[in-house]
């Protein structure tokens, strides 16, 4: 850690220092990140995804702080967190994200900052701000934020009812450079929200990606909206997206269908107080034959357990984010009508040359 980083982190842990006291400290010229090396990109050539071991791909690096541009902050990041976008990010899939910093940078001469020959990952963090750009106004050095990975231009009118549709949407941390696993990160103003002050760094820090994603997924009016008395079903119901989506499910007053992989992972749900948990690997659900065809007898038998906990309802709403591994059976178990939230394909994005029938 450099001399000037030091200082940095002692002011913010002091608890003492001010905005003015932060501005006053020089800005690290360098900084210690998480990378990964455009030269390597091939690593893993030939290798199955499940294979892949990003402790051959990741780095830590001490490498140059980027200056903050326009509507852009620097924030010393307390904390940060792992999710799958940093796992497809170390083990450059589905494409290297080095092909989504080289398009970033032909946006502006600004962006030419991303194309790197290292990758910074990381989509989620939670800091302290300690430099910003012109024009933003409603945050300023010294305040405790929390940094959500939507990183968008808002300027062109597709996005302003949905910030997702904006052509310059990107996801920091993964289309982005100067992500969270590093000391120093750059944001977009757009990005940061206040700490809540009741949460640790670091639970701040664990929240923001799968949160909103799920929000979006089932709460928005860009998701499925979900209401009293629907019936949804969850895939992996105890990682961060399924947890979140238990929490909106049940606050919601619909009723979660919980798919998890363990009996301590099914007693965590009950704990929360859903009441439909199917254990998959204690019923052995096969929804790929061996020859690569779709199971469809299996998708049946899953089905027919569904119907059985919920009294021969099928669900109104599937959850999906596993992918190649679960899609053609969420498809095949939603009620005629249902609707299908899908994001993440964490089992791969690949499904199927063929569509199975659905009865």
């Amino acid at each position: 850690m450099s001399s000037e980083m030091k200082a940095v982190l002692d002011a913010i842990l002091s608890g003492k220092a001010t905005g003015d006291d932060l501005v006053g400290l020089p800005v690290p010229k360098t900084m210690r990140a998480v990378t990964t090396h455009k030269d390597e990109i091939g690593m893993f050539d030939g290798i199955a995804s499940r294979d892949k071991d990003p402790r051959h791909s990741i780095h830590v690096d001490e490498v140059p702080v980027p200056e903050p541009g326009p509507n852009e902050a620097l924030v010393a990041v307390m904390a940060s967190s792992i999710n799958f976008n940093t796992v497809w990010t170390s083990i450059f899939e589905p494409i290297p994200t080095f092909q989504f910093l080289e398009r970033a940078a032909k946006r502006s001469p600004w962006d030419k900052r991303h194309n790197l020959p290292y990758h910074i990952m990381g989509s989620d963090a939670s800091g302290v701000i300690v430099r910003t750009g012109p024009g933003v106004t409603l945050f300023k050095p010294g305040d405790e934020v929390t940094v959500h990975c939507n990183y968008v231009d808002m300027q062109a009118p597709d996005g302003h009812d949905d910030s997702m549709l904006d052509p310059d949407q990107r996801i920091w941390g993964f289309e982005t450079n100067f992500g969270g696993l590093a000391e120093i990160s750059l944001v977009r103003a757009n990005q940061l929200m206040p700490k809540p002050p009741h949460l640790t760094w670091e639970e701040a820090a664990s929240m923001p990606l799968v949160n909103s994603t799920a929000y979006r997924m089932l709460v928005s009016h860009n998701g499925c909206q979900i209401k009293q008395g629907d019936i949804v079903l969850i895939w992996g119901a105890v990682g961060g997206l399924g947890g979140f989506a238990i929490q909106y499910t049940l606050n919601a007053g619909a009723f979660p269908i919980c798919v998890v992989s363990s009996e301590d992972k099914a007693r965590l749900c009950r704990t929360v107080g859903a009441r439909w948990v199917i254990d998959r690997n204690a019923e052995g659900y096969h929804f790929w034959s061996e020859d690569g065809s779709q199971n469809v007898a299996e998708m049946r038998r899953f089905g027919k357990k569904i119907r059985e906990l919920t009294g021969g309802e099928d669900p109104d709403v599937v959850y999906e984010h596993p992918g190649r591994e679960t899609f053609a059976a969420s498809v095949f178990v939603a009620r005629p009508g249902g609707q299908i939230v899908t994001c993440a394909s964490t089992s791969g994005t690949i499904t199927s040359t063929t569509t199975a029938t659905c009865g």
